[in-house]
C-alpha cells in the first residue's frame, strides 16, 4: 500500500511541473505585458530581464506554504488517505483548468484557482466524514470558509481600486508630459522617475521579497521599521538619478520599464509559486509523516500539517528554473499577452472581442456622465486638456508598439505601489486583477478606448471579469467532483484521471498549434496593414489580406458543404454535429472580416477609395451569407437526424448525391480564382454559375411537382426541398464574391 502512495506522491509531483508550465503561461501577463506592449527592449531582452526576476524570487522563496497545509481545511480532522485525495484532486484540475483559460487566451488568478481547487476538494471530503461521524463533525470544524470568502472580496476590491488609480495617475501623468513626451521630461522626469523607482524598489522589498531567505536579514528588519522614512530618502534619491540620466540623455521609461519588469516576475515567482508546489510539497510533507509515524492510511489524522513549512532549496531553484524555461518556450503564454495588449492598444486595432448589451450601455452610459461633466467646466480648461491629450501627436518607442513608454511607465509603478500598499495595509489585492485593470485604468485615460473601439474594449474587460468570477466556480465543482471519485474509486481512478490530463494537455497543445498557424499569419498580414503609413502599400496589404481570407473561405465552404450532404444522406448525426459547431466557428470569423474590413477602409487614401471599400464591404457580405445559407441547411437536416424521423427517399438521395460534386467543385475554382489572383476566365466563371443556379431552380421545380404528386415523407421532403432552395444560394454567393474580389483587387 506505501508503494502505490509512493506512486500518487510521484504523480503529484509530475503533475506540479506541468502545472507551473501552464501556471506561467497564464500569469507572464502580469509582468510582460507594459514592456512587450511599448517594445522598450528586444523581446528576448524581455524575457531574460523577466527569467531572471523568476528565477531569484523562486530560489529565495521561504515560508508561504501554509495555505496548502491548513489555510482552507483543518488537517487535524482528515486522514491521510483523504488528504492524499484532495491534493490529487486539486492538481488534476488546477492543470486542466489553467490550460483552458491559456488556450482561449484569457488570463486569470492562479491564487484563486487554487484557493477554490482547495475548498471544492476539502468540501467534498468534508461531506463524506459527515456523514459518516453521525454528527459528530461540522463544516465549521473541518473547513476554513473565511480564506474562500476573502479571496472573492479580493476580486472587487482589486478591480475597483486598480482601475480607479489607473484611470486617475495616467490622466494626471499625460497632462504633464502629454503624448509628444520627449519635450516635457526635462521638466518632469525628475518627479516621475523618482516616484517610479521608489514605489518599484518598495515593492521589491515589501512584496518581491516578503517571507524570502534574504528579508530574514538583519537591515530588511530595520526597512521595515522605518518604511516611510525609507521611501521618502528613495524617492528624492531617485529623483536626483532620473534627472542626471536624462542629462547625459540616457531613456529613463526604459529603465524604469526594466526594473518594473523584473520586479514583478520576482513577486510573481516569489509569492505565487506557493499556487504551483504549495500543494506537492504539503503531500510530500504528509506522506513522509506517515511513513515515519502511520500504520493505516484511512486512521492516521494529519495533525502535522498544522506546522509551517517552507520549501527545500533545490526544489525551489528546481522550480525556478521549470518557470523560467515555460516563459521562454510558451506560446500560449504569448498567447495571453495579446488578449491584454488587444484591450489596451492605443488606436485601430483587430479588436477579439465582440459587443455586448451591458458593454453598449456602459459607453452610452459613460458617455452621456462626461458631456454633462464637460458642461460643468469653463472653455478655456476643456481647451487647455485638449491639447495636453492631443493623441495625435502620439510618439511610440518602437513599430508595431501597443502604447508609449509613459503609459508603461506608469502601468509597472503603479501595480507595484498598490500591491505593496495593499501588503502592508493587509487588504487582500489580487496581483492579476491590479496588473490587469490598471492597464485597462490607463488605457482610458490615453483615449485607447475611443468611440469606435470602447464597446469592445469594455466587452472584453466584462468577459476578463467575467472569467475571473468563473475561476472561482469551475474550480470549486471541478475539484469537488475530481476529489470525490478519487476517494471513492482509488487509485484506477487516480490513474485514470491522469492519463486523461496528459491526453488534454496534448490534445491542447495539438489544437492551439494548429490554430495558432493560421490565426498568426492572418494576425501579421492585417498588423501590418494597420501600422503602416503608405496609402499604396496599405491597398497592396489589404488585397493580399483578403485574397488569403475569401480563397480560404470559399475552400472551407466547399469542404463544409460536402460534409453536410454525405452526412445527411448517411445519417451520420456525428458529423452533422461536428459541421454545426465548425459553423458557429466560422460565424466569428466572417465577424472579424467586417470588423477587418471597416478598419481597413480607414487607412486606404487612394483616388477610388470609396469604390474599393464598397467592393470590400460586398465581398464580406456574400462571405457572410454563405455561411448562413450552409446554417439553413445544417441546422433542420441536423434536426431531422438527431430526432431519428424517417429518411428522404432513396431518388431524393441520388439527386443529391449527383448534385453535391458537381456543386463542391464550382466552389473550389472560385476558391482558386481568388488565389491565383488572375480573374481573365471570370465570365466563363460567370456563365457556368449561371448554368449550375437554373439546374439546381429545374431540379428542384422537378421534385415539388413530384412530392406533389406523389405519397412522400413530407418532412423529409421539406428538409430535402430546403437544401436546394440553400445550395442555388451558396453558388450564387459563391459567384458574387468571386466577381467583387476582382473588381476590388483589379
Amino acid at each position: 500500500m506505501e508503494s502505490l502512495y509512493l506512486i500518487a506522491l510521484i504523480l503529484i509531483f509530475i503533475l506540479a511541473v506541468f502545472d507551473l508550465f501552464v501556471g506561467v503561461s497564464n500569469d507572464a501577463v502580469n509582468f510582460l505585458n507594459s514592456a512587450v506592449g511599448s517594445k522598450a527592449f528586444k523581446f528576448k531582452t524581455i524575457l531574460f530581464i523577466a527569467a531572471l526576476g523568476i528565477f531569484v524570487g523562486a530560489s529565495f522563496s521561504s515560508g508561504m506554504m501554509d495555505i496548502a497545509r491548513h489555510g482552507i481545511f483543518q488537517p487535524q480532522h482528515f486522514y491521510f488517505v483523504e488528504i492524499m485525495a484532495i491534493f490529487m484532486g486539486v492538481m488534476i484540475t488546477d492543470v486542466i483548468l489553467l490550460d483552458t483559460f491559456n488556450f482561449f487566451g484569457m488570463p486569470t488568478s492562479t491564487t484563486v484557482s487554487m484557493v477554490f481547487e482547495l475548498l471544492g476538494g476539502a468540501f467534498a471530503l468534508s461531506l463524506f466524514k459527515i456523514i459518516q461521524s453521525n454528527g459528530d463533525l461540522s463544516f465549521g470544524m473541518l473547513i476554513n470558509t473565511e480564506k474562500a470568502l476573502s479571496v472573492i472580496f479580493a476580486i472587487f476590491v482589486s478591480v475597483a481600486i486598480a482601475f480607479t488609480f489607473g484611470t486617475i495617475v495616467q490622466y494626471i501623468t499625460r497632462l504633464m508630459f502629454t503624448f509628444d513626451f520627449h519635450k516635457r521630461m526635462k521638466y518632469f522626469i525628475g518627479f516621475f522617475g523618482g516616484l517610479s523607482f521608489s514605489s518599484i524598489v518598495y515593492f521589491i522589498l515589501f512584496k518581491g521579497l516578503k517571507g524570502s531567505v534574504i528579508a530574514k536579514l538583519p537591515f530588511f528588519h530595520y526597512v521595515n521599521d522605518y518604511s516611510i522614512e525609507v521611501f521618502i530618502v528613495a524617492f528624492f534619491f531617485f529623483a536626483i538619478l532620473s534627472s542626471v540620466l536624462h542629462f547625459f540623455k540616457i531613456n529613463v521609461f526604459k529603465w524604469i520599464v526594466a526594473l518594473g519588469t523584473f520586479s514583478l516576475a520576482l513577486a510573481f515567482a516569489g509569492n505565487d509559486l506557493v499556487n504551483f508546489i504549495g500543494v506537492p510539497l504539503a503531500a510530500l510533507s504528509s506522506y513522509q509523516d506517515f511513513i515515519a509515524n502511520g500504520s493505516s492510511a484511512d486512521t492516521f489524522l494529519m495533525t502535522s500539517l498544522l506546522g509551517s513549512a517552507s520549501g527545500d532549496s533545490w526544489i525551489l531553484v528546481l522550480a525556478g528554473l521549470i518557470m523560467v524555461i515555460a516563459l521562454v518556450t510558451s506560446k500560449k503564454a504569448h498567447n495571453v499577452i495579446k488578449t491584454s495588449l488587444s484591450l489596451s492598444s492605443q488606436g485601430e486595432s483587430d479588436e477579439p472581442f465582440g459587443t455586448n448589451p451591458v458593454a453598449r450601455a456602459v459607453v452610452r452610459w459613460s458617455h452621456s456622465i462626461g458631456e454633462s461633466i464637460a458642461h460643468m467646466f469653463p472653455k478655456k480648461i476643456l481647451k487647455w486638456t485638449d491639447s495636453r491629450l492631443d493623441d495625435s501627436k502620439l510618439t511610440l518607442h518602437a513599430e508595431g508598439a501597443s502604447f508609449d513608454l509613459v503609459r508603461a511607465s506608469v502601468n509597472l509603478m503603479l501595480a507595484s505601489l498598490l500591491i505593496a500598499a495593499g501588503t502592508s495595509l493587509k487588504l487582500p489585492l489580487s496581483t492579476t486583477y491590479v496588473t490587469f485593470m490598471v492597464a485597462m485604468g490607463t488605457s482610458l485615460s490615453d483615449k485607447a478606448w475611443g468611440r469606435d473601439s470602447a464597446v469592445y474594449r469594455i466587452s472584453g474587460v466584462l468577459s476578463v471579469i467575467g472569467g475571473w468570477f468563473f475561476t472561482a466556480f469551475a474550480a470549486f465543482f471541478s475539484a469537488f467532483i475530481v476529489c470525490a471519485l478519487i476517494y471513492i474509486g482509488g487509485f484506477p481512478i487516480l490513474f485514470s484521471f491522469f492519463v486523461l490530463v496528459i491526453y488534454l494537455l496534448v490534445r491542447s497543445s495539438k489544437r492551439f498549434n494548429k490554430k495558432s498557424q493560421t490565426k498568426d499569419l492572418a494576425q501579421e498580414r492585417f498588423h501590418k496593414i494597420m501600422t503602416t503609413n503608405d496609402p499604396k502599400e496599405t491597398l497592396e496589404l489589404v488585397r493580399e489580406h483578403y485574397k488569403e481570407e475569401w480563397g480560404w473561405h470559399l475552400i472551407w465552404v466547399e469542404d463544409r458543404y460536402r460534409d453536410l450532404i454525405t452526412a445527411f444522406i448517411t445519417e451520420d448525426l456525428t458529423k452533422l454535429r461536428m459541421v454545426n459547431h465548425k459553423i458557429d466557428d466560422q460565424k466569428n470569423v466572417v465577424k472579424r472580416l467586417k470588423r477587418q474590413g471597416t478598419l481597413a477602409s480607414r487607412k486606404m487614401n487612394s483616388d477610388d477609395a470609396i469604390a474599393k471599400t464598397f467592393f470590400l464591404i460586398q465581398a464580406n457580405d456574400y462571405a457572410s451569407d454563405m455561411v448562413f445559407h450552409l446554417d439553413r441547411i445544417c441546422d433542420p437536416s441536423l434536426q431531422h437526424v438527431d430526432n431519428h424521423f424517417a429518411p428522404i427517399s432513396n431518388d431524393q438521395k441520388h439527386v443529391l448525391d449527383s448534385l453535391w460534386s458537381e456543386i463542391t467543385d464550382y466552389i473550389e475554382d472560385c476558391g482558386r480564382m481568388i488565389f491565383s489572383g488572375i480573374y481573365d476566365n471570370c465570365l466563363d466563371l460567370e456563365e457556368r454559375g449561371r448554368i449550375l443556379s437554373e439546374k439546381v431552380i429545374s431540379i428542384r421545380k422537378e421534385q415539388t411537382d413530384l412530392i406533389k404528386n406523389q405519397k412522400s415523407n413530407t418532412r423529409a421532403s421539406i428538409v430535402f426541398l430546403t437544401i436546394l432552395y440553400e445550395t442555388k444560394s451558396i453558388v450564387d454567393r459563391s459567384l458574387f464574391l468571386t466577381k467583387f474580389s476582382r473588381k476590388f483587387m483589379n
